[in-house]
């Protein structure tokens, strides 16, 4: 079984080139259900993968299979071959079983959009670029699948790329990843100038050469790769293009921007964890530290986002700020934990925000919503499991994960616990917030007319204060105004409209709702930390990690404190949105600093038309005219004097002759004129 582990990312590869071909006859829902065919095929190889693997000697669980040579080019020379091992399955396992969950519901979800077809097609592709990047034995072929997603990205976001804004989303995110990708490549640089091969395993292999690195040369490629994965992966200062992907229909920002591509960064950096453990101490520290502060900075922003898909995406950034958290304190098991746990909770809440969009004809401001439980039951209770694991209240998977992290936070640094613990208070108010203004409270979706209204009112504020109070801008006021939504980016596809009565969704889209519901519930259950016995996932990986993993001297009874803090930071967080949202006991802070992001996407679009703009205009004129104008002068002097010296060439022997005389004539005068008699 083990040799057919090319059948991964082949199937949904066979799925694209089939829908490129035939995806407008099929048609709608036939070219839906082809790709989710191909999908659900692969994760069935995957399971049979996993099972072989799972069989195998726990120090020989590691399989290559080469399919040809790619690139010979003399002693640089790179296969097509993938890698199965524990943390290439693992990674396969939830890319191909959650991309089968949001392939179906994407069945129901694009009903009736004109690019029914072409949207399967892009998520094929997507699948299959994943899998290439988890999957590939080496360095150049993740990049490949790096590259891949990134493509699949642009195409996704800007899917509705006849809206200006949605256009602009997918180029900014392929922009910025671009600035990530330069690190992985100088990484690839480095690592084969130092080592000679590209390659994770074997005895020649990177991971197995990489105590033979000079710690420099280590910290070299270990923070270039992490470059790349800040990239990719929305870490400061580089995360500005994920709030923005949300412009791509819900179910790509549930599958590439929640479960999977996002995490490949962190997959990266646990890949090479030999190379983090021979770089100098304070490489791993300062991806603690860029982690942590990222996750705080996102979770302050989410506190006052109106758009149901902006507080998830901030809310994404932040928990893929705890996995780097968990990266850079030694702990892989935890980050890749988290990694699984986030995926199904966030995959949930993404997904349940979708099925709201659909219930309310493409709605997304949280200020028009309010009191959907009752009509929404199944999407309502759903999210609320995703919304209860996401704040960290136990025994649901999130819980166990976050936990984790933060106990080898506070074992690497009390000051990284405590802005890890903090920002878990912050995750549980903006998480509780979104969902007490979505499915609890008033209902303020009722009539357009009274859209004004129910802003002012959501905000708590009273009736007859000026609306500029509220954080509105005046754009948005004039909107409401006259009936148009400013907030919602998903055009209608197929649903009723806006201001529709809410209703709940079809079972194709609440099905994956289900699975993912239970599997947030359940899916603490990898790395319960009671005993050695239930630390499945760690022994899972053990042959991966080499013996890298952090091992952390921290007394059980200090351990059960740190559990104990971290719950009654998630459950003060949840009282306080209660008393903020629901018994409205307390006003509403939500600066516009922070719905604004403190500005941070607004300062850099602001210095790079401004000074930025001015900037390259000047290294553009330097450039045209002292560095293309001293070329240009040399080749203007060349020819000037080719063409002063091709007056003398005039072709007449006689003409040759005269001027030999002459020049003998003259050479005779000189010396006889030097020469003294």
């Amino acid at each position: 079984m083990l040799d057919l582990v090319w059948l991964i990312p082949a199937l949904p590869l066979a799925g694209f080139l089939i829908l490129l071909v035939a995806g407008r006859r099929l048609g709608e829902p036939g070219a839906g259900w082809l790709a989710t065919a191909a999908s659900a095929g692969s994760f069935v190889v995957t399971v049979g993968v996993f099972l072989a693997l799972l069989g195998e000697d726990h120090h020989h669980r590691s399989h290559v299979v080469t399919l040809f040579e790619w690139l010979p080019a003399g002693g640089f020379s790179v296969d097509v071959g993938f890698l199965a091992d524990p943390l290439s399955i693992t990674m396969a396992l939830f890319v191909t079983g959650i991309g089968t969950l949001i392939h179906l519901y994407s069945i129901g979800y694009m009903h009736g959009d004109a690019g029914f077809s072409r949207f399967f097609v892009y998520l094929n592709l997507f699948i299959f670029s994943m899998l290439v990047l988890v999957l590939g034995d080496n360095l150049l072929l993740t990049f490949l699948g790096w590259e891949g997603v990134g493509t699949c990205s642009y195409f996704l976001i800007s899917f509705w790329f006849t809206k200006d804004a949605n256009a602009s989303a997918g180029k900014k995110a392929f922009i910025t990843n671009r600035i990530g990708d330069w690190g992985f490549m100088v990484a690839m640089f480095v690592t084969f100038a130092a080592l000679g091969t590209l390659a994770y395993s074997g005895e020649n292999g990177i991971l197995e050469q990489a105590h033979d690195l000079a710690p420099v040369t280590a910290t070299a490629i270990a923070l270039l790769l992490f470059v790349g994965a800040c990239g990719k992966s929305a870490q400061l200062p580089l995360f500005v293009w994920l709030p923005d992907a949300m412009a791509g229909p819900t179910p790509v920002s549930a599958l590439i921007h929640a479960a999977t591509m996002v995490t490949s960064g962190v997959y990266l950096m646990a890949r090479v964890n030999p190379i983090l453990a021979q770089s100098y101490d304070w490489a791993p520290t300062l991806i603690a530290w860029v982690g942590v502060a990222t996750a705080l900075f996102a979770a302050t922003i989410a506190v006052a986002q109106t758009d149901i898909k902006k507080v998830l995406a901030y809310s994404t950034v932040s928990q893929l700020g705890y996995m780097f958290l968990a990266v850079g304190s030694g702990a892989y098991v935890a980050a890749v934990f988290h990694m699984v746990t986030h995926a199904f909770f966030k995959a949930l809440m993404f997904l349940g925000s979708g099925s709201v969009i659909h219930g309310m004809g493409d709605e997304q401001d949280m200020r028009r919503m309010g009191g959907l439980r009752k009509l929404m039951p199944i999407t309502a209770v759903t999210f609320i499991i995703g919304w209860l694991a996401i704040a960290g209240v136990p025994p649901f998977a999130g819980f166990w994960s976050k936990d984790e992290i933060l106990l080898y936070a506070y074992d690497k640094s009390p000051a990284l616990w405590a802005v890890g613990l903090l920002t878990a208070l912050l995750t549980a108010f903006y998480m509780s917030r979104q969902v007490f203004m979505v499915f609890f409270g008033d209902e303020r979706w009722g009539h357009a007319d009274d859209a004004a209204s129910a802003d002012v009112a959501a905000a708590g504020v009273p009736a007859g204060e000026p609306a500029g109070d509220t954080g509105l801008t005046s754009e948005h006021a004039a909107s409401v105004e006259s009936g148009a939504d400013p907030v919602s980016q998903e055009p209608a596809h197929g649903h009723e409209g806006a201001h529709a009565q809410p209703h709940e969704s079809p079972w194709l889209m609440t099905l994956p709702l289900v699975v993912l519901a239970g599997l947030s519930i359940v899916g603490g259950g990898l790395n319960l930390p009671f005993t050695s016995d239930l630390h499945l996932l760690e022994r899972w990986l053990e042959p991966v990690l080499e013996g890298n993993e952090r091992v952390i001297d921290v007394a059980t009874g200090t351990k059960v404190g740190l559990a104990v803090v971290a719950v009654i930071a998630g459950l003060l967080g949840i009282a306080a949105a209660v008393a903020v949202y629901l018994q409205k006991r307390v006003k509403p802070v939500e600066p516009q600093i922070l719905a604004e992001g403190w500005r941070f996407d607004s300062s850099i679009t602001a210095f790079a038309g401004g000074p930025g703009r001015a900037g390259f205009e000047a290294v553009s004129a330097f450039d045209k005219q002292v560095v293309d104008g001293a070329v240009n002068g040399v080749a203007h002097l060349t020819r000037g004097s080719g063409r002063g010296l091709r007056l003398v060439q005039t072709g007449f022997v006689r003409s040759y002759a005269l001027g030999l005389t002459v020049g003998v004539v003259a050479l005779l005068a000189y010396f006889l004129t030097r020469v003294s008699f």
